[in-house]
C-alpha cells in the first residue's frame, strides 16, 4: 500500500508539474534562451541544434501571442486536462483497488503517447530528439502505473483470501 501511494503521488505531482510548464511557455522559452546563452541570436545564428529549436519555438511563440493570444489558450485547456488526471488519480490513493481501472488507463494513455507524438510530430515538423522526449514521458509514466496496477492487484488477491478464509474454516468450502 505504501508503493502504491508513494508511485500514486508521483505521478499526481508530474501531471500537475507538467500541466503548470503549459501556461507560461513564452516565459520559459525565454529563461531557457537566456541560459543557454543565446537570448538575443537569431534562430539561424546559434552554434547548437537544441539552441536552434529553441529559438524556433520561442519566436514562434512570442509572433502567435503577439497577433493571435488566443491560440495560447489551447495550451492553457492542456494544462487543464493534466490537472483534471491528476486529480482523478486521488481515487487510486483513496482505494487503489476499487479504482485499479485509473491505472491501467493511464498505461493505455502511455503507450498510445508513443505513436500519437511521432504522427502528430512528424505532421507538424517537430525533431525526431524532440519527439523521442516526449515519447519519454510516456515510458517513464507507464513504469510506476505498471507497479502500481500489480500491487493492486495483489492487494486485491489478498483481500479476496481473507474473505475465504471464514468460510473455509467454517467448513463451507472443500
Amino acid at each position: 500500500m505504501r508503493r502504491i501511494r508513494y508511485l500514486t503521488c508521483l505521478l499526481i505531482v508530474g501531471l500537475v508539474a507538467s500541466g503548470a510548464t503549459a501556461i507560461p511557455l513564452q516565459w520559459e522559452l525565454e529563461t531557457t534562451a537566456r541560459i543557454l546563452g543565446v537570448a538575443e541570436s537569431a534562430s539561424g545564428q546559434t552554434p547548437s541544434a537544441l539552441a536552434k529549436w529553441i529559438l524556433k519555438v520561442r519566436d514562434a511563440v512570442r509572433d502567435t501571442d503577439a497577433k493571435y493570444p488566443l491560440i495560447s489558450y489551447g495550451t492553457d485547456w492542456l494544462a487543464f486536462g493534466h490537472f483534471a488526471i491528476a486529480i482523478a488519480f486521488v481515487g487510486a490513493l483513496r482505494d487503489p483497488v476499487k479504482n485499479i481501472w485509473l491505472f491501467q488507463f493511464g498505461m493505455i494513455a502511455c503507450v498510445l503517447l508513443v505513436p500519437y507524438a511521432f504522427a502528430f510530430g512528424g505532421l507538424r515538423g517537430i525533431p525526431i530528439p524532440w519527439r523521442l522526449i516526449d515519447c519519454s514521458f510516456g515510458v517513464f509514466g507507464f513504469i510506476p502505473l505498471w507497479f502500481c496496477q500489480r500491487s493492486a492487484a495483489e492487494l486485491a488477491e489478498q483481500s479476496m483470501e481473507i474473505r475465504r478464509q471464514p468460510v473455509a474454516e467454517a467448513g463451507g468450502l472443500k
